[in-house]
């Protein structure tokens, strides 16, 4: 007796119970009749279309509803387009995104800071007279910054061309703060004081992401409060 049939038999006697065998046969003829092939690669379009409709593919990349976590990644209607083409559903989809911005995005920002990194290197170099000089220079202002200022305030200053420069500037001029005093900067001209520079410099938007918007802001700061540097 084969193993498919023990659902079928009749406990007390031991007989292929025939009136269970047919309502399983007619059940399964019903479904039958729902079910969609899989495409292969003679299938006609209107097959396609059943299927990547029964597994939920939207008609146009326009059916596509995606949530982007990351401030610099965008929707993309060629990606979509392309998803679609292959027959993504919208949760394979969401997935592509996803993975975006958990693996790709944290690659492309580490390659833009160290070229940043690379090219304010550069610039301070040259602007403090070449190599022997900057290095000399370097050293004092690490030493000074670590000595006069809060830790995460010198490292953000420390990260950025703008945050070297104002080091320099308020090294040279002996300034044990942040800023100068009220008066020596642009308080009540609607400058950037104290608590804001520390706030925008603590935000990730302007240390990690590197915000144009907050990068400029934050230089601009520094540019009203010691304007007298280069």
């Amino acid at each position: 007796m084969p193993a498919s049939l023990a659902p079928f038999l009749d406990p007390q006697t031991g007989q292929i119970d025939v009136a269970a065998l047919l309502d399983a046969y007619e059940a399964l003829a019903r479904n039958a009749e729902t079910l969609v092939p899989v495409p292969g690669r003679d299938t006609d379009d209107q097959t396609r279309l059943r299927f990547r409709r029964a597994i939920g593919v939207p008609d146009t990349p326009d059916g596509y509803t995606i949530t982007v976590n990351h401030p610099r990644l965008a929707v993309c209607p060629e990606v979509n387009r392309r998803l679609h083409d292959a027959a993504f559903t919208p949760a394979q989809a969401q997935l592509v995104y996803d993975l975006a911005v958990e693996r790709v995005m944290p690659v492309i920002e580490a390659m833009g800071q160290d070229q940043r990194a690379e090219t304010d290197l550069a610039t301070l170099v040259e602007h403090f007279g070449g190599e022997d000089r900057w290095a000399e220079i370097s050293r004092q202002l690490s030493a000074w910054g670590k000595a006069h200022l809060p830790r995460d305030v010198y490292m953000a200053l420390a990260s950025t061309r703008e945050g070297v420069l104002a080091l320099s500037r308020m090294m040279a001029e002996g300034e044990p703060g942040l800023v100068p005093s009220a008066g020596a900067g642009g308080a009540g001209g609607g400058g950037t004081d104290e608590t804001d520079l520390k706030a925008l410099m603590r935000d990730p938007r302007y240390w990690k992401h590197r915000d144009p918007t907050v990068v400029r802001r934050v230089a601009e700061g520094f540019r009203r409060l010691y304007p007298g540097g280069a």
